[in-house]
């Protein structure tokens, strides 16, 4: 970790005191040109109208003759996906291509640690050309709308600004190590239900302030080599052809140089596409093979934009040294500091919600501990729809606590409940009402049965830690979960195991909020391990021994209730569900010839289904919350250790600002208590007689500090007055609000400790 350490403030240094969010860089990209014009003149039409499609699956051709290799693209964001068929998904059967199994993006975003995003970037990159990649699809960084979102546990936060310096960390990682990033999904994919179909209306300031950081920083700040266009459409356009999002806000606004590839199947036509920016289609010929050569053969396509499209793959190919084949797949590709790096992430990662002194555990008396619940052994690496990892191995949380407790202490496991399954024939069979009433008296009797074992085990141990939480087939690519409470009946099981012990520590490990409304007040001690990786077990033992204090904080508000979220309160979600998704739809025909499901839905369905209105417009997450005064379980930001933090004595080095300054906030942190442990400080502003509207606070700052007990140390952040600009929609610019504004320094929030006023003129 140290030369990571080393690595990244040098990029901190290099990033931050010269590059604002609102001034262009050129990228690195551009220094190929004149090579790549030579190649050009050199190709024909049909080998460039080759380079515009996919040729296998994972593949994009290069052209052979002029020693341009193929486009090699892998699955990520959490691992590097298994080898498969050429033209399929079924897998080769190998067994070098085991990889590491890092912590999902929601846990990565808990760690609040652009420092730990880039060495997860390193990690990815280096399985990556073991295995003789060059494009990563990922990181998928679209902002968490919805607590029901299927792929929330992919990507990283509600809030743009930690988002963004979580994915400059990530892209620089991966691309720093010789693999391309391909940032996705670019732009507004908040929902899976509809996602190949639905239409995002938003506002402009909403879609610029809330939606679009992440993706600008990645491309100005960390000069992203590749961009994914969203299935959905935008204010109208698809995402995979729309000139707003890929001409001119993408390339010309923040001067991306490199290419963008459809999602799979993500293709609606070929002048379009090609005109308003795409580069690759993924991964068929449909749109951007034979149409194409037509189009430009009778003129309706120039051959100067084919040039154009082929010279922005070229750059990343030039960029990216490709791996020769007999180079690829020698061993197998999870290694030692990469599992390190996943062991690291997921011990930042852990969020203690809620601790009445019962952790850390205290095994003194070699206790008897009850593990209950399935996710204890549940392996989380794969299991739903699309992304997953064939991982060398998963510690799970039992493993882990046996690994670390050893003979220290009785450990008893019982499972609790039967979990979900994800089984793919489910989107496209149909059961008849018997088969479904047969299997429904089945799972009680099941249930009935688990949850009888697991209050007997309680009843005779010292200690419960009730593992729960979702599972990879309740969080899936491709569908949106129905609501936010615990599945197969957590919450009823949990009740009947108080009557018996009430010294219950629960663990969620899931990627997205539940409903906590009835497992907090019955726990004495609170946390969530999310989908964890490889080393998920032996971080979560670690910290629940305090061999490490509990350092996460939350990267997204945990409602009281569903209907509380703004999409929810506000009646734009959910719109109605069509049947069967996108992608479903195409690994369906490519693997078998499962009939798709005929859903009945009735036209007002279909219609509400095709538009999802983000009428909340800027008040995403916490600015909801806060603005509206709504009451929250637990804030954006939150997260407890096992020692006490003092902050005191806040100052700025100065009162007043104009726009080209830097805020200075300097304060004080003490340890107060008695273990080792990391704050993470966070910087609000709020504004406080703006001439626009804004949230009632918004981060702008956090920074993680390391004290030993009684420790004392002077805190710096700052805040570029650049970065407090609101998106002007009569302008079409950047404007300043000069006003007076409220600096807010606190550990969460909802847990402001120090405010200082400045004023911006």
């Amino acid at each position: 970790m140290k030369n990571f350490k080393l690595i990244y403030l040098i990029f901190c240094l290099t990033i931050f005191s010269g590059c604002s969010p609102n001034t262009i860089r050129q990228s690195s990209l551009l220094q190929y040109d004149a090579k790549i014009n030579h190649i050009i003149r050199q190709m024909t039409l049909e080998e460039k109208i080759a380079m515009l499609h996919g040729k296998h699956m994972f593949v994009s051709a290069g052209v052979k003759r002029l020693g341009v290799a193929d486009m090699h693209y892998v699955d990520g964001p959490f691992g590097i996906r298994e080898e498969l068929q050429p033209d399929g998904w079924g897998s080769l059967g190998w067994e070098t291509d085991r990889a590491t199994f890092f912590p999902t993006g929601s846990a990565l975003a808990a760690t609040w640690s652009p420092e730990l995003a880039y060495a997860y970037g390193t990690g990815m990159a280096r399985e990556a050309r073991l295995r003789g990649k060059d494009m990563i699809l990922g990181p998928a960084i679209n902002i968490q709308r919805i607590p029901t979102g299927g792929r929330t546990f992919e990507y990283l936060s509600e809030d743009p600004f930690l988002s963004s310096r979580l994915s400059v960390g990530y892209i620089n990682g991966v691309q720093d190590n010789g693999v391309a990033a391909c940032v996705k999904h670019y732009a507004l994919n908040n929902q899976e239900n509809n996602r190949g179909s639905v239409d995002v209306i938003v506002d402009e300031r909403a879609m610029r302030e809330i939606y679009f950081p992440p993706f600008k920083a990645s491309v100005v700040e960390a000069d992203a080599y590749g961009i994914m266009a969203a299935y959905n459409k935008v204010n109208g356009w698809w995402a995979s052809e729309s000139d707003m999002l890929l001409n001119k806000v993408l390339r010309d606004d923040w001067g991306f140089a490199g290419m963008v590839i459809s999602d799979w199947t993500g293709t609606h036509s070929t002048v379009n596409a090609i005109t308003n920016g795409l580069n690759v289609e993924m991964p068929t010929d449909k749109f951007l093979g034979k149409p194409l050569l037509e189009a430009v053969r009778a003129g309706t396509v120039s051959e100067d934009l084919i040039n154009q499209r082929v010279r922005e793959i070229l750059r990343v190919r030039m960029a990216i040294k490709p791996i020769p084949p007999e180079q690829a797949n020698v061993g197998v590709t999870s290694r030692k500091p990469q599992q390190k790096i996943a062991y690291d992430v997921a011990a930042k990662s852990i969020v203690l919600l809620k601790n009445s002194g019962i952790l850390p555990l205290t095994l003194e008396k070699k206790p008897t501990i009850a593990v209950i619940g399935a996710n204890a052994t549940q392996a989380m690496a794969s299991g739903g729809m699309g992304t997953g990892v064939k991982t060398l191995y998963e510690v799970t949380p039992l493993e882990g606590l046996r690994n670390r407790i050893g003979s220290d202490a009785r450990v008893v496991y019982a499972k609790g409940y039967e979990p979900v399954v994800y089984r793919f024939s489910d989107m496209f069979e149909e059961k008849s009402p018997q088969v479904q009433k047969t299997e429904a008296r089945e799972k009680r009797k099941v249930a009935q049965k688990l949850a009888q074992e697991a209050i007997e085990v309680a009843a005779s141990a010292d200690i419960v830690l009730f593992i729960g939480g979702n599972n990879r087939a309740v969080e899936t690519e491709g569908s949106d979960r129905r609501d936010i409470k615990l599945p197969s009946g957590q919450d009823g099981l949990i009740q009947e195991i108080a009557k018996v012990n009430a010294n219950i520590v629960t663990i969620l490990t899931s990627g997205a909020p539940n409903d906590l409304n009835v497992i907090k007040p019955l726990s004495k001690a609170l946390l969530i391990s999310w989908f964890n990786g490889t080393e998920g077990g032996n971080a979560l033992a670690d910290t629940l021994l305090g061999k490490i204090s509990p350092s996460g904080r939350l990267p997204f508000t945990f409602p009281v209730k569903l209907e509380d979220s703004p999409a929810y309160a506000l009646g734009n979600y959910p719109q109605g569900q069509k049947a069967n998704d996108i992608f479903a739809n195409l690994v369906a025909k490519t693997e078998s010839d499962i009939t798709l499901k005929n859903e009945k839905v009735n036209e007002a369905q279909l219609k509400n289904a095709d538009t999802a209105f983000y009428s909340e417009g800027s008040l995403m997450g916490y600015r909801w919350f806060d603005t509206k005064s709504i009451p929250i379980m637990y804030p954006f930001g939150h997260g407890l250790t096992y020692t006490t933090f003092e902050y005191s004595d806040l100052k700025t080095d100065k009162g007043t600002y104009t726009t080209r300054d830097t805020i200075k906030l300097f304060f004080t942190l003490e340890n107060t208590g008695t273990s080792a442990a990391e704050e993470v400080v966070q910087g609000y502003v709020h504004r406080v007689n703006p001439s626009v509207e804004w949230p009632v606070k918004e981060l702008k700052a956090f920074s993680r500090v390391q004290l030993d007990p009684g420790e004392t140390r002077s805190v710096t952040l700052e805040i570029p007055v650049e970065h407090l600009r609101y998106w002007n929609q009569d302008t079409q610019t950047w404007s300043d609000d000069l006003c007076d504004i409220e600096l807010l320094i606190g550990a969460s929030a909802g847990d402001i400790r120090l405010k200082r006023r400045i004023t911006l003129k």
